[in-house]
């Protein structure tokens, strides 16, 4: 089984995302309340998987998103540019002069043993956050330049109403254009602490327009809110009819979902996680490699890592055993080095799917 891409030559974009893009500022193996430097780099949900492509797979890719045209801005610009990821369709905001409108920050610390990773998003009123439908020219994205994937997720839409019904606009017009669209669920507490806001709701409201849905254990549940048993992650390998019927049931209600994947994960400590994933296409799971006990330099962006892979190998035609495969090695190479994205070769990626150990490659 397959999914059903645009020519590579009848379009200009293989992977547009759309999503926030911000500031880590990483204090490496101290704590945030004590540092008095911080290593600076870029990253975004969405975003993380269009410049794992490039980066990594070499695909074109291009990120939909929105930034203050300011010194910080400008920052953003110079590390997405390193990633390979083009700016086309950036809409640039003008500077108030003091930051009204903004490029959020990610404050973030790796965790140790017992204390685990810790995430202090500084994000309110970011540029991003204030994006609405009528925004983005969707007619000159999709059917104009074409692009073969798209993708987007609960972290954009769960940044404002604005931006949950922007992506709705988004992949409708993908959709309409015969554009494959990828949505990660990737839910996050801190982003639905509003009144009124409902992550079941909203992210409900965008899967009657998905091909390929990824999510963790937590996020079919409490973002998709979806009957999902508590249980450890490992008896998912060992009982795929678990997920078979998760994604049926999920299938009986948003029948467009061709493929569904999901992350896991158990940190054990923060140092140490069990982790692995699984693939559901053609009526049959299709589970990766377990990891016990994963050594992990830095936990953020693994599951970006997985989503990254599993795309890549959709969208070069490898059958869904092997795109889970690579999307779990991807996801745990992410997790070796500083920082919310891939530093991998894609030679790496592709050794690290059958390598039994870790020899100096020399």
């Amino acid at each position: 089984m397959t999914v059903d891409l645009r020519a590579p030559d009848d379009v200009r974009w293989d992977c547009v995302a759309l999503g926030e893009v911000m500031l880590r500022l990483d204090p490496g193996w101290g704590r945030v309340r004590t540092a008095r430097e911080f290593r600076v780099s870029e990253g975004g949900g969405e975003y993380n998987v269009a410049r794992a492509l490039s980066k990594v797979f070499g695909r074109r890719s291009a990120v939909v998103t929105a930034l203050v045209d300011n010194e910080v801005g400008r920052l953003a610009e110079d590390l997405i540019m390193a990633g390979g990821v083009a700016l086309d369709h950036v809409s640039w905001v003008p500077f108030d002069g003091l930051g009204f409108t903004r490029v959020g920050l990610n404050f973030t610390e790796k965790g140790f043993g017992l204390r685990p990773p810790l995430g202090v998003s500084d994000r309110a009123n970011s540029a991003a956050s204030k994006m609405a439908p009528g925004s983005v020219d969707w007619a000159k994205l999709f059917d104009d330049e074409g692009v073969r994937w798209f993708h987007t997720g609960g972290i954009f839409a769960g940044l404002s109403a604005s931006t949950a019904n922007l992506a709705l606009e988004a992949v409708e017009a993908a959709q309409s254009a015969g554009t494959i669209v990828s949505y990660d669920v990737n839910h996050r507490l801190s982003l639905w602490q509003a009144p009124g806001r409902d992550p079941v709701e909203v992210n409900r409201r965008l899967l009657p327009h998905v091909d390929v849905l990824f999510g963790s254990i937590e996020d079919y549940r409490t973002g998709l809110g979806f009957d999902v048993e508590e249980c450890p992650v490992e008896n998912w390998v060992e009982e795929p009819d678990r997920f078979a019927s998760l994604v049926q049931s999920v299938r009986e209600e948003y029948p467009r979902v061709q493929v569904a994947a999901m992350s896991l994960r158990h940190s054990r400590t923060s140092g140490f996680n069990h982790w692995g994933g699984l693939v559901y296409a053609g009526d049959s799971v299709h589970i990766g490699r377990f990891h016990h006990d994963l050594e992990v330099h830095d936990r953020v962006g693994g599951g970006d890592g997985f989503v990254s892979g599993v795309v890549w190998a959709l969208m070069d035609g490898c059958p869904p055993g092997e795109a889970v495969e690579v999307g779990v090695a991807h996801g745990a190479l992410t997790m070796t080095t500083p920082g919310d994205t891939s530093m991998m070769t894609l030679d790496e990626v592709l050794r690290a799917v059958t390598a039994s150990d870790a020899r100096a490659d020399r």
